[in-house]
């Protein structure tokens, strides 16, 4: 008969504490904003999925880990749990600046402590998971665990990034150029997803092609192209165009703006992948 064992480390260790923290303060902030019944728009809804997703995601990983389940799991789970991490610290990042932006007026109408409160509970759950990837980030030299490198974390971080800037495209059918655009974030999102999952379902071992020369070759490939992309965007877009005067957060304008400074980020976070992952292929630190 199998008997269940239980890992107190998975509760008491530095990382699990950061988990527990995460796990607190992401039911803290959806319980609050749930309480006030005014998250139906848009932004709101992604606000509650965001807090929701990490808290249910978090419990989880706690209760295989507690467990230790996550052993039977057909995953890396090293590799899942620090793109998980990645990705929970950029979503509630996200959401920590959305959310007072778009639900707190001022001044306030309604519910002003409740959403403070949530506000603060979803600023301070960042920060638990930033703690928990800074943790478990793999040390110079390490790459048993290719997504807690810093290459691996920024593919997560170009990923989340380029769902961002779907989300904000807008009218880029008139031009070839804001088309070359979309076609540039949508290779290199699938592409870079792609490495994501193959990595976590350890996949890429079965690739018959020399991996490491590879990934590198598609990072100088990726810089290339939004290096175009930062530079078509915004001449396509703002060439002999101002700014409307009553311009809110669905003005199109605002959003090629907000595409603008994304696209920027991301050719940032390219270049510097491209930087770390040639330093670990063709640099060689002597034993």
């Amino acid at each position: 008969m199998a008997v269940a064992t239980v890992n107190l480390r998975a509760v008491t260790s530095w990382v699990g504490i950061a988990r527990l923290f995460a796990v607190v303060l992401s039911c803290l902030a959806f319980s609050l904003v749930a309480s006030t019944g005014e998250y139906n728009s848009t932004y709101g809804t992604w606000c509650m999925f965001t807090w929701c997703f990490c808290f249910a995601v978090t419990l989880l990983v706690l209760l295989l880990e507690l467990l230790e389940l996550y052993p039977k799991l057909p995953i890396s789970w090293d590799d899942f749990t620090s793109a998980f991490s990645m990705l929970a610290a950029l979503m509630v990042f996200t959401t920590s600046v959305v959310y007072p932006s778009t639900s707190i007026g001022s001044p306030c109408s309604s519910h002003c402590a409740e959403k403070a409160v949530a506000t603060t509970a979803s600023c301070l759950c960042f920060l638990a998971y930033a703690i928990e990837v800074g943790l478990t980030r793999a040390k110079p030299g390490d790459i048993s665990s290719f997504l807690s490198t810093v290459p691996g974390l920024l593919k997560v971080f170009e990923v989340y990034v380029a769902c961002l800037i779907f989300s904000l495209l807008d009218k880029y059918h008139s031009k070839p150029g804001l088309q070359w655009c979309v076609a540039v974030y949508s290779i290199c999102f699938i592409i870079t997803f792609l490495i994501i999952v193959f990595t976590i379902g350890r996949c890429l071992a079965y690739i018959p092609c020399p991996l490491e020369q590879m990934l590198v070759g598609y990072s100088a490939l990726a810089v290339v192209m939004y290096i175009t992309a930062t530079i078509l965007w915004p001449y396509y877009n703002f060439k002999n165009t101002s700014r409307p005067n009553s311009c809110n957060s669905d003005c199109p304008w605002n959003k090629n703006l907000g595409v603008t400074f994304l696209t920027i980020f991301n050719l940032i976070a390219y270049l510097v992948d491209l930087v770390y992952s040639t330093r670990m292929v063709f640099i060689r630190t002597p034993s």
